[in-house]
């Protein structure tokens, strides 16, 4: 379940960036931002549901989600393939967040 929470936390993270993001560097219309701005919310409100007890580990582990699904987001929204080092980057990255998450802790 942990996963799927970081999956979806991902989705709306990248999503409200890219509104920003589309706004500043393709001049997008201010508009954008409304729905960036819910989807950023959407996001931290996502972060919240792990099971977790400390917020600086969950965001730790995060981390290594929101690489990946940048990575996707490249290749099926930006249409740029990921190469072998991002894609070698982002398995390390998923080893860490699962140690991060998964390490009995005592």
């Amino acid at each position: 379940m942990t996963y799927i929470i970081y999956a979806f936390a991902a989705v709306f993270e990248i999503a409200g960036c890219f509104a920003f993001w589309a706004w500043l560097k393709f001049e997008k219309s201010i508009w954008w931002l409304a729905p960036g701005t819910v989807s950023l919310v959407l996001f931290a409100w996502l972060l919240t549901l792990v099971p977790s007890e400390v917020a600086g580990r969950t965001f730790a582990a995060y981390g290594g989600i929101y690489i990946l699904a940048s990575l996707l987001w490249l290749w099926l929204v930006e249409a740029r393939v990921p190469d072998r080092y991002d894609i070698g980057g982002a398995l390390i990255c998923l080893a860490g967040a699962s140690l991060i998450l998964f390490a009995p802790r005592g």
